[in-house]
C-alpha cells in the first residue's frame, strides 16, 4: 500500500522547510530509520529518516521550499504505481523520455540559453535524472575552468614548492546550498570565482552579494536587492508579529559591576587551574536574571486564549548573532544551573550557532530571553520581546561610571540593563521591581555562586 512522505514539522515555529538534497536515487527501498533527505528549516539542518518501507519515489525536486505537511515523495511496494491523484505534484520518476527529449525545469533551460550550455548534453542529477539549475551552473563552471595541464613525474616534483605557496582554490559549486545557487544565478554571479568564507569555506548568500556588487560597474549603480527569505524571512515576520502583538515597553537601569568583576577576576584564575569554563559578564547576568525570575514569576510567563500563562520552568534563551540573522539556544531550567555549568553550556551552544550545530531540543522551549549587544558598544537598546515570552532582558556594554563618597567623586564599572515587557501581562512596577532584583544580584554577586 502506498505511504505518504511529508515535510516533517521541526517544532512549534517551523514554516516552512527547504529539500537540500535527496540522500537515496527514485526506487531505492528503504527501511525504517534510513535517511531519505537532508531539510532545511530557519534555524537547522536535519536528516529526514523513513518512517516506513518501501521503494522509496520523490515527487518534487530537491530546492523546494514547502510547507509542513506538504507532500513530497511515496514509499511503495514492488510493482505498485505512483498515486496518480496527486494535486500540483508531478512525479518525479518519469516514464522513459522518447529520443532527443529529456526532462528538465524550467528555470534550468532557461539559464542554460543564457549561459549558452547544450544541456541535451547534461546529466540530470535531479528526481528521476530530471536537469535542474544546479547541473546548468556547474557546466558553466566547469567550461570556465580550463583543465590543468598532466606535466610528467619530473615537473610535478620541481612544481611542488610552487603549489605549497599557492593561494586556496576558490570554492566550487557543489560546496553551497540550493538557496546559494538560486542568489547566484539571479544575479548572474558564476560560483566557481566567488571564494566562501563561512565554516570550512563555505559560500555564503553574503559572498554572493558580494560577488554581484563587485561586478557592478561603479558607472551605473543600481539598488541593491536582497531577497527576504529563509532566517531573515523568519526574523521578519516574527518582530513584525510580536510588535503587532503585543503592548512593548521598556526601562532601563544602571547595575555596579565593581564587586562582580572583581568575583571574575579571582574565578579567572581559580576555575581555570580547575578546568572550569571562566563565566563571561553575559553568564552572569544569564545567572542573575534567572534567579531574579522565582522572584518575579510573573516575567517568565506568555499571553495567549485571553489568559496569562505562568511557566513551570524558567528556561532562558540568550541571542547569538549570525551572519544572516541571529539564533536563540535556550539553557534549560537556568534557575537551577550553577554559574560554572552555565559558563560552559552557553560557550558550547554559541559555538554550535555560529558552526549550524545546534539541534532543535537547544532551540525550544524558552521562556524568557537575554539579548547582548555590549560587545559592539552599544550603552543602551530596546530589544524585542520573542513571541511567546512576555519579556526580554536586554545589556549593554561594561562602562566606567561614577558614583559619589559624600563629596568625593569614586570610578566604577557599570553596566546598562534595559527590560522590554509586554503591557497586556504586567505593568511597569512589577517590570522595574525585577530590573531592580537582576542589578541587586550583580551588585552582590556571591549569590549567584550559591
Amino acid at each position: 500500500m502506498a505511504t505518504e512522505v511529508l515535510i516533517p514539522k521541526l517544532g512549534l515555529t517551523m514554516e516552512y522547510g527547504l529539500i537540500e538534497e535527496w540522500l537515496v536515487a527514485p526506487g531505492t527501498a528503504v527501511e525504517p530509520g534510513d535517511p531519505l533527505l537532508r531539510l532545511a528549516t530557519d534555524k537547522v539542518d536535519v536528516e529526514v529518516e523513513a518512517e516506513g518501507s518501501g521503494l522509496f519515489h520523490p515527487v518534487v525536486e530537491s530546492g523546494a521550499e514547502l510547507p509542513p505537511g506538504a507532500l513530497i515523495g511515496w514509499l511503495l511496494e514492488v510493482g505498485e504505481e505512483l498515486p496518480g491523484a496527486v494535486a500540483g505534484t508531478p512525479p518525479a520518476q518519469q516514464a522513459p523520455a522518447p529520443a532527443g527529449r529529456l526532462f528538465s525545469s524550467p528555470n534550468a533551460r532557461r539559464i542554460a540559453r543564457e549561459r549558452g550550455i547544450d544541456f541535451t548534453r547534461l546529466n540530470g542529477t535531479g528526481p528521476g535524472g530530471r536537469i535542474i539549475t544546479a547541473d546548468v551552473l556547474d557546466a558553466a563552471a566547469a567550461q570556465q575552468t580550463p583543465p590543468a595541464a598532466q606535466p610528467t613525474a619530473p615537473a610535478v616534483e620541481q612544481a611542488a614548492p610552487a603549489v605549497e605557496q599557492a593561494a586556496p582554490a576558490a570554492i566550487g559549486p557543489r560546496s553551497v546550498t540550493p538557496l546559494v545557487r538560486r542568489d547566484a544565478a539571479a544575479a548572474g554571479v558564476d560560483l566557481a570565482a566567488v571564494v566562501g568564507t563561512g565554516p570550512g569555506g563555505k559560500v555564503l548568500r553574503s559572498d554572493v552579494a558580494v560577488a554581484a556588487a563587485r561586478s557592478t560597474p561603479p558607472s551605473t549603480p543600481e539598488t541593491s536587492v536582497i531577497p527576504l527569505t529563509g532566517m531573515r524571512r523568519v526574523i521578519a515576520t516574527r518582530m513584525h508579529a510580536s510588535l503587532q502583538e503585543m503592548a512593548q515597553l521598556t526601562l532601563g537601569t544602571e547595575a555596579n559591576m565593581d564587586t562582580a568583576m572583581a568575583l571574575r577576576a579571582q574565578l579567572k584564575q581559580q576555575w581555570r587551574q580547575a578546568g572550569l569554563s571562566v563565566p563571561s559578564i553575559t553568564d552572569l547576568v544569564i545567572r542573575a536574571a534567572a534567579l531574579a525570575l522565582r522572584e518575579h514569576p510573573r516575567l517568565n510567563a506568555s499571553v495567549h486564549d485571553g489568559a496569562i500563562h505562568v511557566q513551570p520552568e524558567i528556561n532562558v534563551g540568550f541571542a547569538v548573532a549570525l551572519e544572516e540573522g541571529l539564533m536563540v539556544p535556550v539553557l534549560k531550567r537556568a534557575d537551577q544551573l550553577p554559574l560554572s555549568t552555565i559558563a560552559a553550556q552557553s560557550r558550547r551552544l554559541a559555538q554550535a550557532a555560529r558552526s549550524g550545530r545546534l539541534t532543535l531540543p537547544e532551540l525550544e522551549g524558552g521562556t524568557f530571553t537575554v539579548s547582548t549587544l555590549g560587545n559592539f558598544g552599544i550603552d543602551f537598546f530596546t530589544p524585542v520581546i520573542t513571541s511567546g515570552q512576555v519579556a526580554i532582558l536586554g545589556v549593554g556594554r561594561l562602562r566606567d561610571g561614577v558614583r559619589w563618597e559624600e563629596n568625593t567623586p569614586v570610578k566604577t564599572q557599570v553596566l546598562t540593563l534595559s527590560i522590554t515587557f509586554d503591557h497586556r501581562a504586567l505593568d511597569g512596577v512589577p517590570a522595574a521591581g525585577y530590573l531592580r532584583s537582576v542589578a541587586s544580584r550583580l551588585a552582590n554577586p556571591l549569590a549567584l555562586l550559591t
